[in-house]
């Protein structure tokens, strides 16, 4: 259980009702990311109040007729999802950055200049977030606040979130380590053995990561990769 210090209250409003937790506030921001989350355990205290700080306890009669159940735990994830969540300043600042990199992680890895056809630095994307003063919900999904975020910067730098698709020519003597980071990294569309015992076979990856994918695999066959973007 989450110590009192540390959680939140999770409340929801329902005509003259009010339904209250007490919740760790990152185990609720996972939980609406849709990440599993042991709600029992990031609750303060396993009940559900009319008024959390007065540890007034919501009516059972009243939860079955407005939740449809009396289990808690099925009762606070409506509220985490459909309430509010009371958060400190210093919480608020905190998860917000926490969200921000995770938009940022997103951005990086999934988009392009579309001019250049190249991913964007990290800091590139860092800077002109914070230039164009965007605002992160804490509370919100990543992919629910990326199309906002990146019509934001399309004003400061030329940015599109695109899958490109790249054919790739491995040896024989490196198909062992290097089709493994083939299938890992991407979707692989169509592939190919060749009568030399060579690997032909075209993946499509995010934008973002085309500089790392390179990378990878001309490290593991020691320069010995043939790659190629496809229009």
């Amino acid at each position: 259980m989450v110590s009192l210090e540390e959680a939140v209250i999770a409340r929801l409003k329902e005509g003259e009702n009010r339904f209250e937790i007490l919740i760790d506030p990152k185990a609720a921001a996972d939980f609406i990311d849709g990440k599993e989350v042991d709600i029992l355990n990031s609750l303060a205290i396993d009940a559900i109040f009319k008024d959390a700080k007065k540890g007034e306890h919501a009516p059972e009669e009243l939860l079955e007729k407005k939740f449809g159940t009396k289990d808690i735990v099925e009762i606070a994830k409506t509220i985490i999802l459909k309430g509010e969540i009371q958060l400190t300043t210093e919480q608020r600042r905190e998860m917000q950055e926490r969200k921000r990199k995770k938009i940022i992680d997103f951005i990086v890895k999934n988009s392009m200049d579309p001019q250049t056809k190249l991913p964007h630095p990290r800091q590139r994307i860092e800077l002109a977030i914070k230039e164009a003063g965007i605002h992160i919900d804490p509370f919100k999904p990543v992919d629910q606040q990326v199309n906002t975020v990146i019509e934001a910067l399309r004003p400061l730098i030329p940015i599109s979130i695109e899958q490109v698709k790249v054919a790739v020519k491995i040896p024989a003597q490196f198909i062992g380590k290097a089709y493994g980071v083939v299938r890992n990294l991407g979707k692989l569309l169509k592939e190919e053995w060749q009568a030399d015992g060579s690997w032909l076979g075209v993946i499509q990856i995010p934008a973002g990561i085309q500089i790392d994918f390179y990378d990878k695999l001309n490290d593991i066959t020691k320069g010995n990769v043939e790659t190629k973007i496809l229009k």
